[in-house]
């Protein structure tokens, strides 16, 4: 049995002994006003406002105000209590006619177009580092916009949730860019990338606020390509006009150029390995040249090392570097033009550890036992594997540019079970990619070379490698097989399928022969 009272306060019938007896609105008066004295409209000694009113007055009050149809200040309180006081139920108190009125919305909607750079930015004096370890202790200035603020906190909730954010990335990311918004020197600007970069030294997120930043246009990438960094540290020993040649080599080999002599642009990859079979020669050149103008063509067969690899690779380098020198004037022949090196020998793969790559396969883990077997059973080129999409797995097929690899049922299971685990490690990521990790999770980038062989434990291109080889000898050096079953070009399979003795492939055949007819017989 529910024992039912009114409230000691208000006089509001409906109270139960759950809140002491009190309704809930008096209970939070209570902790609201916490003077209790006697009020100076009705006696009664209660909890009282700044003014020496309790509740019920003031209800009284607002009650007759709507009424009269005048705004609540305009009557008196005692006035409104002269007659008597309304009493009512417990939690029931409204205003007729609010339950048929339409609700309205007060508070002002974000304005989203706040998140647009402004055209002017405040120059300064001295462009000082920032103290961030202070602007913990003192903490950081805050935001001087509120409403761009606002629709920053909107705008990272957003995208939060449509990359499966959870709270404590959402809520970080979310404190950073209010840290940059109050350092800014001009509020409203583009947030450079290297004031963003420093935050990681006060175990702050640096990739998923570069990421907010840039899907808002809100970003001024003004970082320095690994490339470039890496060009630079390689040169500095150098002679001046040599790096001067050099700088200019490296500017057409990246970005190409689109005055004749045209040249397109080379990939970051290919311009670092072309460097870094001429830099031993060139490093050797500058202890006797100042620039690469003095370089004749006996200098370069000199330097050239004596046959094999070393001496192609090397010749591959010089010659990139002086054709551009020769198109943009800046030596006057090309002196490793017209300079042949035979082919060097191709060599057989190395073999691969068997017992690691069988650890591999039956691995605990799901994502390196789906690696491997991707590899050992279909070898998948490694920047495929980085690419792959959920979607490219489907009806046991694996879908790869223009070909569709039936997957092997040992494939088929480690996958199913990598799967399983992707699911449960992370059921909101939007990252459409297969192979994903607990840093690119909250992003859609892919995984990289690097992260593969370090799962695996092992060379991810040997064991590719190695079940290439594997079936250029189960095939007898079958080009079109090798061809089709792993998309390599002509050339590329000459490499595995020249391995093959196929003088002895033939007897081995000749002597099965022999063998099947005498059973026959």
């Amino acid at each position: 049995m529910v024992v039912v009272d009114s409230c000691p306060d208000c006089y509001a019938w409906g109270v139960t002994r759950t809140y002491g007896w009190l309704c809930s609105a008096c209970r939070s008066w209570r902790e609201t006003h916490r003077n209790a004295d006697v009020c100076c409209t009705c006696g009664r000694r209660v909890a009282l406002d700044e003014t020496g009113s309790c509740r019920l007055c003031r209800k009284t009050r607002s009650l007759l105000a709507h009424e009269l149809g005048q705004r609540t200040g305009a009557v008196d309180i005692a006035d409104a209590n002269r007659h008597g006081q309304q009493l009512f139920f417990a939690g029931m108190w409204h205003r007729e006619g609010h339950g048929t009125r339409p609700y309205i919305k007060k508070t002002i909607p974000t304005d989203m177009s706040l998140l647009r750079p402004v055209s002017y930015r405040q120059l300064v004096f001295w462009d000082l580092p920032r103290d961030l370890e202070s602007g913990l202790r003192n903490r950081f200035p805050p935001p001087p916009d509120p409403a761009r603020e606002a629709a920053w906190h909107q705008f990272v909730r957003e995208f939060a949730d449509e990359h499966g954010w959870g709270i404590n990335v959402t809520e970080r990311t979310q404190r950073v860019i209010r840290m940059l918004q109050g350092m800014q020197d001009t509020p409203g600007a583009a947030i450079r990338a290297s004031d963003v970069l420093p935050m990681s030294s006060i175990r702050h997120p640096v990739r998923p606020v570069l990421d907010v930043l840039a899907a808002a246009g809100m970003l001024a990438d003004d970082r320095v390509p690994a490339v470039e960094r890496w060009f630079t540290v390689q040169i500095s020993t150098l002679p001046e006009e040599m790096r001067h040649e050099l700088t200019v080599w490296f500017d057409v080999a990246r970005n190409g150029s689109a005055t004749p002599p045209r040249f397109r642009p080379r990939s970051e990859r290919t311009v670092r390995s072309q460097l870094s079979f001429a830099l031993p020669t060139v490093r050797c050149w500058a202890r006797e040249h100042a620039s690469l103008r003095e370089i004749s063509r006996d200098d370069v067969l000199a330097a050239l090392p004596p046959s094999g690899s070393p001496r192609s690779c090397t010749l591959q380098g010089l010659r990139s570097i002086f054709r551009v020198l020769k198109a943009r004037q800046l030596t006057f022949v090309n002196p490793a033009a017209r300079i042949s090196v035979p082919t060097p020998h191709l060599q057989a793969p190395p073999s691969i550890d068997l017992s690691a790559l069988r650890a591999a396969l039956d691995s605990q883990d799901p994502t390196c036992a789906a690696l491997a077997a991707l590899l050992a059973f279909h070898a998948i080129r490694i920047w495929q594997l980085c690419a792959l999409h959920l979607t490219d797995l489907r009806d046991g097929r694996l879908h790869v540019d223009d070909r569709v690899i039936p997957l092997a049922v040992p494939v088929r299971l480690r996958l199913t079970a990598y799967l399983t685990c992707r699911q449960r490690s992370w059921p909101n990521t939007a990252n459409p990619h297969l192979f994903i990790h607990y840093r690119n999770a909250t992003t859609t980038r892919p995984v990289t070379p690097w992260w593969i062989r370090k799962r695996l434990g092992m060379n991810a291109q040997s064991i590719r490698q190695d079940r290439i080889l594997d079936e250029a000898h189960a095939s007898s050096g079958d080009v079109r097989l090798i061809c089709d079953l792993f998309g390599l070009s002509v050339a590329g399979a000459y490499r595995y399928t020249a391995t093959v003795d196929h003088a002895a492939v033939g007897e081995i055949a000749t002597l099965n022969n022999v063998i099947k007819g005498v059973g026959d017989r």
